[in-house]
């Protein structure tokens, strides 16, 4: 699969100033400062309690969730619970200010958690322009052309970002990674709850937790993809251009839960072990701390690209796809906002 060098060379900033400048800090002064945009969703209220823990070590350590930025959109799951979250973190002694441009005023690095992916590219372009390392919640953004966008910002401003779904870092998906009786993994298969919301395309929403954990076990270099939506559930297949199968069940009715399977070169194995934020969290804070991104821009542009196929296959009754027809048209949508 072909990407531009723009795609290519997002994010391989390992020892950037501001990376090195934050490990020094933390190393040295008081704790390195997080600021959350988006107070609308669960993960605002487990995330602070993970890095103010005072008992917190290694990668989590030395780090102070200490204002937020409520945000919100008109979407029920936004609109029905910024204000009780935003109350939640209140209480836990948490600033809450009335902008973007007062919450970069106060802190070193930024958590986007908005609920609604569209309003990210909006919500990144101050910090980004700020200078701030930038952790981008799931969704990375409410379309690949906007991914993008962020990515090729971030790039040129020299600013860390990265984007994930905690279920890549669940303790299910890294047992199966490490499962030396597998042999090397030739397949996978992943299911989650997959519901939709309005505006985005449908995997984007929820399905993404379980499209991120078969990412993680194949990783990248998908080719095709082809959906069948049903009645309740949607499945989508992706070929490797090493012609691995990797293929992923949205459940939308019926018991509803997560798991996995990877089909090894000497065995196969199942998961049914869920997410968990710490082990995320263990990521952010090292990627905060020296300014390397865990999951490469190329690997989640891909991500967001296969969910994007699989939408273009329902609209043609279940054809192929191929990806880079995908992303050869969310690269000019891109280039039009930068």
């Amino acid at each position: 699969m072909h990407y531009s060098p723009t795609i290519l060379l997002c994010l391989t900033m390992l020892t950037t100033a501001s990376g090195i400048s934050l490990a020094q800090e933390s190393a040295h002064t008081s704790p390195v400062r997080i600021g959350m945009i988006g107070l609308d969703t669960s993960h605002a209220i487990a995330f602070p309690k993970i890095f103010n823990n005072p008992q917190a070590v290694g990668d989590l350590a030395d780090f102070q969730v200490v204002a937020g930025y409520p945000g919100g959109t008109d979407i029920p799951d936004s609109r029905d619970r910024v204000e009780g979250f935003t109350q939640q973190l209140r209480e836990m002694g948490l600033e809450i200010v009335d902008s973007i441009p007062a919450l970069i005023d106060n802190v070193d690095v930024i958590l986007l958690e908005s609920v609604d992916g569209r309003i990210h590219w909006q919500e990144a372009i101050p910090v980004i322009e700020a200078g701030k390392p930038l952790f981008i919640d799931k969704p990375m953004a409410g379309s690949l052309a906007d991914a993008i966008a962020i990515f090729d910002m971030a790039r040129q401003h020299n600013v860390p970002c990265f984007s994930s779904s905690s279920l890549r870092y669940s303790a299910g998906i890294e047992e199966l990674r490490n499962n030396e009786q597998l042999g090397e993994i030739r397949g996978a298969a992943t299911w989650f709850p997959c519901t939709y919301q309005t505006g985005t395309p449908d995997m984007f929403f929820y399905g993404i937790h379980g499209i991120e954990a078969l990412y993680a076990l194949m990783g990248a270099g998908c080719k095709t993809v082809v959906r069948v939506q049903a009645e309740d559930a949607d499945i989508i297949t992706g070929v490797w251009q090493d012609g691995r199968v990797g293929t992923f069940r949205g459940i939308r009715r019926n018991k509803a839960n997560f798991g996995a399977v990877a089909f090894g070169s000497a065995g196969i194995a199942h998961t049914d072990k869920g997410e968990s934020y710490e082990p995320l969290c263990r990521e952010i804070g090292k990627f905060f701390k020296t300014g390397q991104a865990p999951v490469s821009a190329e690997e989640t542009i891909e991500l967001l690209a296969f969910m994007e196929a699989a939408d273009e296959s329902k609209r043609l009754g279940g054809a192929p796809v191929a990806l880079k027809d995908v992303l050869a048209k969310a690269r000019a949508l891109a280039n039009s906002k930068n």
